[in-house]
This record gives structure tokens, C-alpha cells and sequence, in this order.
């Protein structure tokens, strides 16, 4: 230890004693053969402890590493974006200072081979290394500290040639809420003996830890950037398109060290198999410094390049080589396992050896890299020239905002979209100017492309990492084909999807009517109960008098009178102008109550019904899946601004249920106790609370709260029991799972679950194998329903569609005054299904709108 470290530790002494053992200074991470400039600030003196001695704060990792960056000419950084708490992304650039001299110009020149244009041979190599994308892997965060410090104060001829020969991308930290929250856990049960031992709490964080503000999991974010953190960093990505893109994580602590490439038969078949063996080569070099120090690593198994949306896989999907690295993780900062004692500064120091491997492997393969990406583009313009299809046209029918969503999301892949000149007849339907899109497919990005849009329902082998069907026009519900007629003008405008403000409304003297079917109703209604003013809700489709003329409008429509309000009228007004305005929703001025539809008229009592303001608790945790909660919380909160009250499952037994109107149970172990149990059931039936369950919390529910258990499986006549071979057992135990798969619903637009649809064919996610049981006596209770040929896209065995066909999607009854609404899907997976979110807002609003039957149907 150097006198400095001593002085430090000394000082630290009082306040926070660690092992020696699992804290290291500087000198345990420098490279033999470099010097290191003594000027350079160390990170123990910056941090006041060494690296595995506590956890490392990001404002103290961001506060260093801008240090070394503003005094070093090969290291430039800026702010890419910020993550929901506004703690910044960091992007650094590290290369020799003549290159960061003509730093746009080797950027250009780089994108310009992209496209068939001739470049030096010579020109650096564009690499990038992702650091911190889950914040419980905290060597993968860490890792970066000595990868930053060994470039500012290194000195060797490697380093040099590196930096003449390079342009190299770091992006620190992905996730930097997820790793603050990793460390408070840490920090709050720190002990002054280490306690190694797994079962300690320390050591148990995450999930928690793992996933962004809101619980998302960010590294399933490169192709649905749903984030901010993910749409920071795919802007910086596609402004650079690397030609190797590193991503570092870590695993179950007892698990050695994994790199790149994966299962050989799970790779996506858009990615040559070229990639693969130009990965297995820079695999060598990692092999190579691993077996110097003789440490346990594997490769080529248990992770595949399938789903497009992984940092190590959407780089493969666009030219570049992607490479995952994974590590048994140190959790607390060292943790006692099956191979030993796992320190975090040893699990940091091989991260960042092996950043050095793949940066010098790289290098090392400069002209079969170049010439892989270039002949990436050049392929795929040639399978696009080919491709008979030509185009993709789409629109959203009544719900511009959606569409418009779908464009910015493909803007932000780089993909060129177009809007329409005129009307294009495809796929059996019309696409109207003005509301429709085209994407061609003859352009760069012809494969991702491809990877959006394209349906898949065969596969070489049935084990998935992730989902195996993630269609994103389906997940938008939006209305698309192909179309080989289309020819772009010279004036063919590109689309860039900005959100639209509607026009402004007239004022009213008599009231205003909403149109339910666009994106933000449910925002825009929120606004308006919040106020306390009155809204009514159409059951009926019904043609309205305005200032404008006669407005026909659909089911779910929402009516806000001016009588009897408790508002004014010029704030009533200057509310419909800011729900215009901010949420893009047409607001209609009506001139009378009298309407031209008989028996519709706007005090029609059969017709509009009231609506309260939801009050939302929302379970999480107790064995619930945090990924769905947060999907709900972010789907509520911050896309429309609703209060959302969060509720440990285990302490639901302590809420005030008079203060609320629904309940959301989410997937994973959704049982509550007997307690509180009878407590919501006391709430539905007597207090006309609503449950909304998904997934396993609605299976939960329709057993304990419905009575029906799930069915015993059919009984086969005896047979002799099956002998398989032992090495089959992976695969038929993944045969039957649903891992992610898209499925065709037909949904009842008469239904208030169904209001602001206008087409009966609905796609779902769908990522449970159990169905859902149809109610007796009452027919009108499966708004949603399966349809008998139901995959559209994704992996699901014959059994399981056979299983699933024909059975509910949804169910939604009375029970007592209150409702039960029970969804197999998590109709907001991911954040990315707005054609299924409405479900969900139909659920929180119209729920006092679902009637029970009052005839007898038991002879039909």
C-alpha cells in the first residue's frame, strides 16, 4: 500500500472499518508493462476508500471521472441525458488528441463507408463499451474507473497505439438510478465485520437494485426506449454506429465469468454468422488473459443473440459485433461461494482486463472488423433490392398520437419513415394521405427493418433468454401491410412523428364532448375529474351538435356539461384548451343536448352515466413481479400524470379502503393472506371497490375472491412411463413455455373495456401458459377473448395453442357493488403496448359501467 492509501485509510479508520482483502488500491488494477503519471489523481484519493472497501456513490464516481477527463487531452466528456431522478449520463470519448483534433471528420468518415463510400483502410476504428446498465452489477458500473484512469495516466506503447488507431466510446453510467439505489441498500446494512455470508441481507438486493426508477429493466430498453436513459444513449449509439459494442453485467455470484459469442443454434437469423466468428476470435484474447491468471470462465452457452432489444444483441442487428460479458457477482462487496470468496475489486479489475482485451482484440482483427461491417450494409442493401414487399405502410385509425409514437420510436433507430402524398390501397384496406406512413424497406437499416416489423412463428431450437415475439406494429396495434406500388416523389416529406396539439376548441354554452379514442382521453379525463368538475361517459355511439357542424363520436366519448359545475365557465374553457393543447385530444363544442340520434340525447341517463376519479392502490412486492408493477406505475404516472399509491403487498392489510376505488395485483406470487383477503372482498362487495389482477395475480384472484379453481388436467389411460435421455431435458422442459409471445384477441367494442377501439381484432403479450376460466351464467363476462387460431408471432408449442384458443383473454364481473377485472396478459408490458394500455385505462375508468345480466341464460 502506498504512504498516500495509508494516510487515507487512517483517516477513514474511525469511521468505516473492511477487511483488507476485499479493498484495493490503485496498483492492484494497473497493467504491467505501463507507467502511470503520478499527477493523475488515483481514485482512493478522490473517493477517500479504495475500490471494494465500500460502494462506490455515482455523484463520486461522475465528480472523478470529469476530473481526469478535464485534465487529460485524450479523454473528452459530455452529458447525454439524465436519468427520472436527473442524475446525469456520462459519454466519453478517448483517443489520441490529433484525433480529437478531427474527431467530426473521422466520424463522417466512418458513417460514409457505412453507405458504399470509399475510406482509408487506415481510419480508426469506432468502438464502444456500455458500463452500468443493471444497478446491482455494480463491477459492471465500477469497472469503468480504472478503465478511464488507466487511458489518462497511462503510458505504453499499447496504450498509444491505441489511442492513434481508435476512436473509443465509453457510456457511464446506463443506470444510474438502479446503482444508487444498489448502494444506499449496502450502505444501510453495512456492518463493521464483514459478513461474506450469502444469506446475509446485504447480499440481497436485486432486482430492486437491477432495474431503473420506475422498474424497468433497461438492458430490454435498446429496442423499445420507453426510458430516457435508453433514448440518451441510442441517439449517441446511431451517431456513431460502432463496429464493436461491449456490454458488461454481472450474475449468480457462484457462476465464473462469461463472454461472448452464445448458443451457437440461438442466434437470430437477421445476424451473419460471420459476427459470430469474428467474436469467438476476440474471445481469445479474453481466453488468453484469463488462463494467465488461471480463472474459471465459459462461453458459447446459456446466453443467445435472439431478442433484438439486448445491449449485447441490438448491435449485432446493426452492423456491429456485440459482445456480453458476465461475472459472478461480489452482491454486498464479497460474498463466500461454491468457488471460493468473490470479491467486488476483483471482479472489477476483470472487468476492466477484459474491456482491455476486447478494445486490443479488436484492433488486432481491424481489417476483417472493417471489412464485416462494410460487407454488413452491402448485404443488406442487396436483400433489400430484392425483397419484393418494397414498403411498409401503416396508420392508427382514430388515434394519430399513436402512430405518431410508433414514427418517433423508428426515428430513433434511424430508420427513414415517410408521410403519405396520397391515399395507398395494401393488404386488402385503405391507408388515408395524411394519416398514413410509409417506411421502405430498400434503405440502410433494411435489417432492423426487418427485426420490427417482420412475424415469426418458426424456430430452429424452442429456448429463449427472452421473448421470442415482440412484432412492434402488433404491440402498437396499429393497422400495417406491405406495399410494392408505392413510389416516394422527390417531395415525399420525412415523417419525425412530433407530438400534435389539437386545434383549439370553440367556447361552449352548453358543454364539451371528448373523443375517448386518442392516445391521452385517459389524461386528459384525469384532468378533468381531478378538478372536480362532472364528466359523463357515452355507452352508446351518438352524433352530437357543435359549433362546427354535426360530430359523430363512438363509445367511451366523454361529456362534460356546464351545468351545475362548480368551476366557472372561463375555467372550464381554459381547462379544454389546455387538454388541446398538452394532450392533443379534440374537444368538441356542443350547442344543444338535443342530438340528432334518437333516444341519445346528452341527459339520456341509459345513455351517459357519471364517472368518479380513480384512487389507485397498487401492489408491489411480497413476492410480486416488480418488473409489472413498475410497468403499471410508469404507464399511470408518467404517461398520464395519475396518483398512484404504492402498497407493499404484505401491508395492504393496513390501507383505509374507504379512501379508494381500485386495486392493481400484478404477476408473480399474488397471494395475500386470509386477512387481507377477506378485507378486499369485504371492499368489492360491500364499498364497490374494483380489482384489476394480471397474470398469476389474476389466477390468484379468480380461485380465492371468484371460486372457481383451475381445472384438473385430463386423465390419460396408464400407460408405461416415458424414458428420455438426460441431455433432452432442457429442451422439453422449455417446450411448453411461453416465454413472450404475441397472440390475436377478438375484443368487444360494445364492452367498456373496450371503448375507443374500433376494430375487434386486438394483439396481446402473452407470457403465461395457464388460461383463464369462462363464468357461468353470465355471457357478457369475456370482453376479451382468444381466437381459434390465436399466434400472430413469437414461439408457442401446438399444445399450448390449443390450450389457450378460444378461451378469455379477459374477465370482467360484477361482484357484490364492486367489479372484478381479471387480465391473463399484463396488457402494458414493458411500457410498449399501447394498443392494449386502453384496457387498462377502460379498467381504472368505466369500471362502475360493467352491469351485470339480469335474465336467464342458462338454456342458451
Amino acid at each position: 500500500m502506498t504512504i498516500r492509501t495509508a494516510i487515507a485509510s487512517a483517516i477513514l479508520g474511525a469511521v468505516a472499518l473492511t477487511a483488507a482483502a476485499i479493498a484495493e488500491p490503485i496498483e492492484f488494477f494497473q497493467v504491467e508493462g505501463t507507467s502511470y503519471d503520478p499527477g493523475v489523481q488515483a481514485p482512493e484519493d478522490a473517493f477517500g476508500y479504495e475500490i471494494g472497501e465500500r460502494p462506490v456513490r455515482v455523484g463520486d464516481m461522475i465528480a472523478y471521472l470529469r476530473d481526469i477527463a478535464a485534465g487529460s487531452d485524450r479523454i473528452q466528456v459530455e452529458t447525454i441525458g439524465y436519468s427520472h431522478q436527473r442524475r446525469p449520463i456520462l459519454f466519453f470519448t478517448v483517443t489520441s488528441p490529433e484525433n480529437h483534433d478531427r474527431i467530426d471528420e473521422i466520424r463522417e468518415t466512418h458513417l460514409a463507408r457505412l453507405n458504399g463510400e470509399a475510406a482509408p483502410e487506415d481510419a480508426p476504428m469506432v468502438l464502444w463499451i456500455n458500463f452500468g446498465v443493471h444497478g446491482a452489477e455494480s463491477s459492471g458500473m465500477d469497472a469503468a474507473i480504472p478503465l478511464l484512469y488507466h487511458f489518462a495516466a497511462g503510458d505504453s506503447d499499447q496504450i498509444d497505439t491505441m489511442l492513434d488507431d481508435s476512436v473509443m466510446l465509453f457510456t457511464v453510467v446506463f443506470n444510474p438510478d438502479g446503482h444508487s439505489r444498489r448502494v444506499d441498500h449496502v450502505e444501510r446494512f453495512w456492518s463493521r465485520a464483514d459478513n461474506t455470508d450469502p444469506a446475509d441481507i446485504i447480499h440481497n438486493m436485486w432486482i430492486e437494485a437491477r432495474t431503473n426508477h420506475y422498474w424497468f429493466d433497461l438492458n430490454r430498453q435498446w429496442l423499445l426506449l420507453t426510458q430516457p436513459e435508453s433514448r440518451a444513449w441510442i441517439e449517441k449509439w446511431h451517431e456513431w454506429k460502432p463496429m464493436v459494442s461491449a456490454d458488461y453485467h454481472e450474475m449468480g455470484s457462484a457462476t465464473p465469468f462469461y463472454f461472448h459469442p452464445g448458443e451457437e443454434l440461438r442466434r437470430n437469423p437477421l445476424i451473419p454468422e460471420r459476427a459470430r466468428e469474428l467474436t469467438y476470435q476476440i474471445g481469445q484474447r479474453h481466453a488468453e488473459f484469463l488462463d494467465s491468471e488461471a480463472r474459471l470462465y465459459t462461453t458459447e452457452e446459456r446466453f443467445d443473440n435472439f431478442y433484438i432489444g439486448k445491449g449485447s444483441t441490438y448491435p449485432q442487428i446493426n452492423g456491429a459485433l456485440g459482445i456480453l460479458f458476465e461475472i459472478g457477482a461480489a452482491r454486498g462487496g464479497a460474498i463466500q461461494t461454491e468457488r471460493g470468496l468473490v470479491t467486488h475489486a476483483d471482479n472489477v479489475r476483470t472487468q476492466f482486463r477484459t474491456a482491455l482485451t476486447t478494445l486490443q482484440g479488436s484492433l488486432d482483427l481491424r481489417s476483417e472488423i472493417t471489412a464485416y461491417q462494410r460487407q454488413f450494409f452491402v448485404d443488406a442493401a442487396a436483400d433489400a433490392e430484392r425483397d419484393r414487399r418494397r414498403n411498409f405502410v401503416f396508420t392508427a385509425n382514430g388515434d394519430p398520437e399513436r402512430a405518431a409514437r410508433f414514427v418517433r420510436l423508428l426515428n430513433m433507430h434511424d430508420i427513414t419513415v415517410y408521410e403519405t402524398e396520397s391515399d395507398i390501397n395494401a393488404g386488402g384496406r385503405t391507408f388515408p394521405a395524411g394519416r398514413s406512413y410509409v417506411v421502405p424497406l430498400n434503405q440502410t437499416q433494411y435489417r432492423m427493418v426487418q427485426g420490427i416489423f417482420d412475424r415469426v412463428t418458426e424456430f430452429e431450437e424452442n429456448i429463449f433468454y427472452d421473448v421470442s415475439g415482440w412484432t412492434l406494429p402488433l404491440a402498437y396495434d396499429l393497422d400495417y401491410a406491405t406495399a410494392s406500388n408505392v413510389r416516394l416523389g422527390e417531395t415525399a416529406r420525412r415523417a419525425r412523428g412530433e407530438f400534435q396539439s389539437a386545434a383549439a376548441p370553440d367556447r361552449s354554452e352548453y358543454g364539451y364532448v371528448i373523443e375517448w379514442s386518442q392516445t391521452f382521453a385517459p389524461r386528459a379525463l384525469n384532468r378533468i375529474l381531478a378538478e372536480g368538475l362532472m364528466a359523463r361517459a357515452s355507452r352508446e355511439e351518438f352524433t352530437v351538435v357543435t359549433t362546427r357542424g354535426n360530430v359523430s363520436l363512438g363509445r367511451g366519448s366523454i361529456f362534460v356539461p356546464l351545468a351545475r359545475q362548480e368551476a366557472s365557465r372561463d375555467e372550464i374553457f381554459a381547462l379544454m384548451q389546455t387538454i388541446a393543447v398538452e394532450d392533443g385530444v379534440p374537444i368538441h363544442a356542443a350547442t344543444s343536448g338535443l342530438t340528432p340520434t334518437t333516444g341519445r340525447d346528452l341527459g339520456a341517463t341509459n345513455v351517459f352515466s357519471a364517472l368518479t376519479q380513480p384512487r389507485v392502490v397498487l401492489a408491489f412486492d411480497g413476492g410480486l413481479s416488480r418488473y409489472d408493477s413498475g410497468e403499471m406505475w410508469w404507464t399511470l404516472d408518467y404517461r398520464h400524470d395519475m396518483a398512484v399509491t404504492l402498497v407493499e403487498k404484505d401491508d395492504l392489510g393496513s390501507v383505509d379502503w374507504s379512501e379508494y376505488t381500485h386495486l392493481i395485483l400484478v404477476g408473480g406470487n399474488a397471494r395475500l393472506s386470509d386477512e387481507i383477503k377477506d378485507e378486499v372482498d369485504r371492499w368489492i362487495r360491500r364499498d364497490g371497490g374494483t380489482l384489476i389482477a394480471t397474470r398469476q395475480g389474476a389466477r390468484w384472484a379468480e380461485e380465492a375472491l371468484l371460486g372457481r379453481e383451475a381445472p384438473e388436467p385430463e386423465e390419460t389411460e396408464s400407460e408405461t412411463p416415458e424414458r428420455l435421455n438426460f441431455m433432452e431435458m432442457a429442451l422439453r422442459d422449455a417446450e411448453h413455455v411461453i416465454g413472450g409471445a404475441i397472440f390475436e384477441a377478438d375484443l368487444d367494442t360494445s364492452h367498456p373495456l373496450g371503448f375507443g377501439y374500433d376494430n375487434r381484432q386486438l394483439p396481446v403479450h402473452r407470457n403465461v401458459a395457464f388460461t383463464l376460466q369462462r363464468p357461468d351464467g353470465d355471457p357478457y363476462a369475456v370482453p376479451v377473448q382468444y381466437t381459434e387460431d390465436p399466434l400472430m408471432t413469437g414461439y408457442a408449442s401446438e399444445r399450448r395453442q390449443s390450450e389457450i384458443a378460444g378461451t378469455p383473454s379477459i374477465v370482467s364481473q360484477r361482484m357484490g357493488r364492486g367489479a372484478v377485472i381479471l387480465m391473463a396478459d399484463n396488457p402494458v408490458f414493458r411500457g410498449t403496448y399501447p394498443g392494449t394500455e386502453k384496457l387498462l385505462m377502460n379498467a381504472l375508468f368505466f369500471s362502475d359501467l360493467i352491469d351485470r345480466p339480469r335474465g336467464s341464460y342458462e338454456d342458451d
